[in-house]
């Protein structure tokens, strides 16, 4: 088996986050009223405005110390209806003033929820509008291979997506291992919960993943099918 290249040491998180901030905020302010609307599959009962606000929020709430772990439930209802009625234009105006104080922080702590969030939902949003986009950026190539690494399935596991191949789960050479074969992009979906739990059986696995189903996701799995 050939050497695995491991995920970056110590990526710089405010260059992977300040990437996705500023390609997304390219794109929420060429959309129109309706696109701005529209629903969010991979977030029941938000719209792509709603999603915006959150991005927003959870920066500001950081930066006046509100916040020091990723929101709960209650706390992403509140960031909604917080900024609930300004256009995009208002919204990523205040991201950018913010952002550059933001980034370092993240970057020195490296705060990876920060980063795995704001490139997760680049693409609820993209997927919502059709729009795909940015599939092969770092963000994901490197947010893919770290979520890889903090998998720990109760079976010995290989993740093989082009030449990267990680192994994951016991350290038993006796018992046989599951390979599943993906991509990247679809990694960095399915571990944050974008995938549902029959996509994820239909995958493209070397034997029954059973066993391993329920450990896949940090969050989710999604309770519908998720098409992108």
């Amino acid at each position: 088996m050939p050497p695995q290249p491991a995920p970056a040491a110590d990526p710089d998180l405010a260059q992977l986050y300040g990437d996705t901030r500023r390609r997304l905020s390219e794109l929420l302010v060429s959309l129109d009223a309706d696109e701005v609307a529209t629903p969010v599959p991979a977030c029941p009962g938000w719209s792509v405005a709603d999603v915006s606000y959150h991005l927003l929020a959870v920066v500001e709430d950081v930066m006046a110390g509100r916040l020091t772990k990723p929101p709960s439930d209650a706390e992403t209802a509140e960031q909604v209806r917080r900024h609930r009625g300004k256009t995009m234009t208002q919204v990523v105006e205040e991201w950018d003033r913010l952002g550059p104080q933001f980034e370092p922080l993240i970057s020195s702590a490296q705060v990876w929820p920060a980063v795995l969030d704001v490139a997760s939902h680049e693409h609820d949003i993209r997927g919502a509008l059709g729009r795909p986009g940015a599939r092969d950026a770092d963000v994901v190539r490197i947010g893919a291979e770290q979520l890889v690494t903090w998998m720990r399935p109760p079976v010995p596991m290989r993740i093989v997506s082009g030449d990267f191949e990680r192994r994951v789960g016991p350290d038993d050479s006796s018992a046989p291992e599951l390979v599943l074969r993906t991509s990247h992009y679809d990694t960095f979906r399915w571990r944050l919960g974008r995938r549902s739990r029959a996509q994820m059986q239909s995958a493209d696995w070397s034997s029954d993943p059973g066993p391993v189903l329920d450990h896949l996701f940090v969050f989710g799995p999604s309770p519908h099918d998720i098409t992108e």
